[in-house]
């Protein structure tokens, strides 16, 4: 057997090189970590929660960096002194949802969700998704709440704000370094101005405690009327659904084909009550008759020829109330796809959202009421309205009020 020489016996192999640059970048790694550790002021817990990312976090998942700092606006959407009976529904909630993720961005934190969100009894009937002709049911979905990520896909949202939720391993860690960094730790802010806590006194800190007001989150948006200030489209959030419910949704669609979509809005939007002289008021004068079928043929015939296949969200949920519109199209609602959906939906709101991208993927859509000057929709009465009107239900009264 030959026997190897002094320089082949040295020669690295390159198994051996691998090891030798593997120990170079981990203690490259590790000085790196050594440094922001000694300058950032944070402590063995928050070494902790990168760890955690690095190890336990599936493929995919946003990372976590040492250098992070937090947004905390309470762990309730809407209605943070309320009660879940008490909530108003999605488009509501999201709008505080929305307010305190433009603040996230505006700051510069990651935001730290509430992990569940409150649902109305009053907006979780059955009814809606259970939808025929010749019955109704007012038995209600199971509980009075869901959890966050069964609505929103979190990654999703994270690309573009970063979020964690307030039941993740992660909070906890960064709650419990806090409260060892005393002053540098929390600040409760509760009614100071998103642009003073950009100052250094609040930038510096870990954790941002707004605390949200007892009425509404987005009472703390004050130019949220403002379409030039809105860092976030409305579009957004309805755009973040979770993973399941993007997938039914694109399931629906192929299954319509070529389609039209209306939203319509009854429901909580035509209640009434009484002035002091005993007479009917409602905030959508026009809302009742602009949405029976009807007057939805007039509306938006002109823009949707006759036979095309018509999907209809709503939440009315009356037995064959959109049957005359049967006249002149091919209707369509979630009902029609319960093979797809009974596995996945657990509550309306996780209905709706999916109904929503199933909208807006329509060739023509109508919502009720608009939103942006260029939408399409059944009636002219604005969608934020504090007085109280009496009711319009025909045509002849459109004139009148006219003249």
């Amino acid at each position: 057997m030959a026997t190897m020489s002094k320089a082949q016996r040295t020669k690295p192999t390159p198994g051996s090189q691998r090891l030798v640059l593997l120990c170079i970048v981990v203690f490259a790694f590790l000085l790196l970590f050594s440094s922001v550790i000694s300058t950032g002021k944070l402590g063995l817990p928050y070494q902790q929660t990168l760890i955690d990312y690095f190890v336990w976090s599936p493929r995919g998942k946003r990372q976590h960096s040492l250098s992070e700092k937090y947004l905390y606006w309470g762990y309730r959407i809407d209605c943070p002194g309320k009660n879940c009976e008490t909530c108003a529904g999605l488009g509501h909630q999201e709008s505080s949802l929305r307010c305190a993720l433009e603040e996230a961005m505006f700051l510069n934190r990651t935001f730290v969700m509430p992990s569940g969100m409150c649902i109305n009894p009053i907006h979780n009937k059955k009814g809606i998704l259970n939808r025929s002709d010749n019955k109704t049911t007012e038995e209600g979905w199971v509980g009075s709440s869901c959890a966050m990520d069964s609505l929103y896909d979190i990654d999703l949202i994270s690309e573009k704000i970063p979020v964690i939720l307030d039941d993740s391993k992660t909070w906890h860690v960064v709650l419990s370094t806090s409260m060892k960094l005393g002053e540098r730790g929390i600040a409760h802010v509760s009614g100071v101005s998103r642009h003073r806590l950009t100052e250094s006194h609040y930038s510096n800190l870990l954790i941002i405690n707004r605390t949200a007001s007892p009425l509404a989150w987005f009472v703390e948006c004050k130019d949220r009327s403002n379409r030039s200030a809105v860092m976030l489209p409305y579009s957004f959030l309805p755009n973040m659904a979770a993973a399941k419910l993007r997938n039914a949704a694109e399931k629906i669609k192929a299954q319509l084909g070529d389609y039209d979509a209306i939203h319509v809005r009854r429901g909580d939007k035509l209640k009434t009550r009484k002035d002091r002289f005993g007479v009917e008021r409602i905030q959508f004068p026009h809302l009742d008759r602009d949405t029976r079928p009807e007057f939805i043929l007039r509306r938006i015939e002109k823009r949707i020829p006759r036979g095309r296949t018509l999907f209809i969200g709503s939440n009315e949920r009356k037995p064959g109330f959109f049957s005359p519109l049967a006249v002149r199209y091919k209707l369509a609602y979630s009902s029609n796809f319960s093979e797809i959906l009974d596995p996945i939906i657990g509550n309306n709101y996780q209905l709706f959202m999916m109904e929503r991208l199933v909208m807006m993927g329509a060739k023509t859509y109508f919502k009720t009421f608009k939103e942006y000057e260029t939408d399409l929709t059944l009636t002219d009465d604005p969608k934020k309205n504090k007085n109280w009107e009496i009711p319009v239900y025909t045509m002849d009264e459109r004139k009148k009020e006219a003249s």
